[in-house]
């Protein structure tokens, strides 16, 4: 994902000044421009680049309010101001703020149109990067160095933006839906905004534009597996740099392999995504699911809408494997104040108290890490830390197994951690080294193939 943000935006650099670029990990865009120009980030403040999009994905992003009023679309690439910036508003709100244009206003471009969304008769602007101008990245370098300590989460989107344009308040600070920690945070939002408002946010208005979101897990699936569009405009394989007995047409289209090595007898099911795994002979895999960083040498069926990953970890200097199982529709986001209302969470689909049950672990405070006001999957301790890659898969299968069969499979005698502990005591190295060793491996191969032709 990084080579391809960097191929992306490597253009941007002839018409940047010194500042900083942000952007996320799982948006891909897209856009056609006249070859004669350029997006410029020349402008002090904020840059934001804005594309068209439907009303119901502005409830999810940030939404644009321009100044003056955008009447007429004439051009694919135009430099505007932000009056307001709405972020993950409800659709009446983008009515209210004069956020949503209509559909012919558009002129389409002779080059054709990528947005999918102005198929739509309505459509409003929404986020994707925006530029820092080193200015203003001094004032908050500044801001944070006499804050000392950070202990609440500033949203560089919702928290930055929403400070800019002639028309932005503070209200925004005070609204906290979805956040566990809210003491402190209010002031500390509110601080961010006297810092910033008054500084411009430009907006580029890319007309002829889109960009993919990857960020969950269906989205992630549906984008590299089944959106024949997306896989057109990227070139994307099925295949990736892999070790796999069918060739890249006979696999069926659906299912993407990317640097992994699959035995010749390992099954695949359409709709599913392998990345950075050994499986053997003995393994199949059922529809939707997702395996990154696996190594599977045992006969394993693994159900359909299945995620696993596998983690190398460090404790006390020792380096140990724990691996996450989970259903692709579980909420990790989801949690619950007290003990009594475990059952309201789910994990692949039965209330989480059934599965510690079947575990045989007890429930208490004791079982979930961090806040203990805020319980859900991301804070039990459920997975087990193992000595070796391949016995760490073996477990996380077995707790599948005991949940989907609902027949015991203790994990009292195992030292569990939670998903929040496994990223305080990752080993990126040695995953790193796990990712090395398939590559040398794949391209051993790949050089014999060559060799023999």
């Amino acid at each position: 994902m990084l080579d391809l943000k960097l191929a992306m935006y490597i253009d941007f650099l002839a018409c940047m000044n010194p500042g900083v670029l942000i952007t996320c990990a799982d948006d891909i865009e897209f856009y056609n421009i006249d070859a004669t120009e350029l997006l410029r980030f020349n402008q002090p403040g904020f840059t934001a680049l804005a594309h068209p999009s439907s009303l119901s994905i502005g409830t999810t992003h940030g939404v644009f309010v321009f100044e003056p009023p955008l009447h007429l679309i004439e051009k694919e690439l135009e430099y505007r101001s932000c009056h307001l910036f709405l972020h993950k508003p409800s659709i009446e709100k983008m009515y209210q703020s004069g956020a949503v244009h209509k559909r012919s206003d558009y002129q389409t471009s002779p080059s054709g149109e990528l947005g999918d969304s102005l198929m739509e008769s309505e459509f409003v602007y929404t986020d994707s990067l925006f530029y820092i101008d080193h200015t203003t990245a001094k004032l908050l370098l500044t801001f944070y160095k006499q804050i000392g300590k950070l202990c609440y989460e500033i949203d560089a989107y919702g928290d930055f933006l929403q400070a800019l344009g002639s028309g932005a308040t503070k209200d925004y600070a005070k609204k906290i839906e979805n956040v566990t920690k809210e003491s402190g945070l209010i002031a500390i939002r509110e601080k961010v905004f006297n810092i910033l408002k008054g500084l411009p946010l430009n907006v580029i208005l890319l007309n002829n534009s889109k960009f993919y979101h990857i960020g969950t897990t269906r989205e992630c699936l549906y984008h590299f597996t089944s959106d024949r569009k997306m896989k057109l405009e990227l070139g994307l394989l099925p295949n990736v740099f892999s070790i796999c007995s069918n060739k890249a047409e006979d696999l069926d289209k659906s299912a993407c392999i990317i640097h992994s090595v699959l035995s010749s007898k390992c099954f695949v099911a359409p709709g599913s995504l392998i990345e950075y795994s050994r499986l053997g002979s003995k393994v199949s895999v059922g529809t939707n699911s997702i395996i990154s960083s696996c190594s599977i040498n045992t006969k394993a069926g693994i159900p359909p809408n299945t995620f696993m990953t596998t983690l190398s970890i460090r404790i006390d200097g020792e380096l140990r494997y724990v691996s996450i199982v989970l259903g692709i529709e579980d909420n990790l986001k989801q949690n619950v104040e007290n003990l009594g209302d475990i059952h309201l969470l789910s994990f692949f689909g039965i209330d989480l108290k059934q599965c510690l049950e079947l575990w045989g672990l007890r429930i208490s405070n004791e079982l979930f890490s961090g806040d203990k006001t805020c319980l859900g999957l991301w804070t039990v301790r459920i997975f087990p830390v193992c000595s070796h890659l391949s016995d760490s898969v073996k477990m996380s299968l077995g707790i599948l197994n005991s949940v989907q069969n609902k027949s015991p499979f203790k994990l009292d005698s195992f030292k569990l951690l939670s998903i929040e502990q496994m990223l305080c005591y990752k080993d990126i190295e040695d995953m790193l080294k796990f990712r090395q060793q398939l590559y040398e491996e794949i391209n051993l191969q790949k050089l014999k193939e060559k060799s023999i032709i």
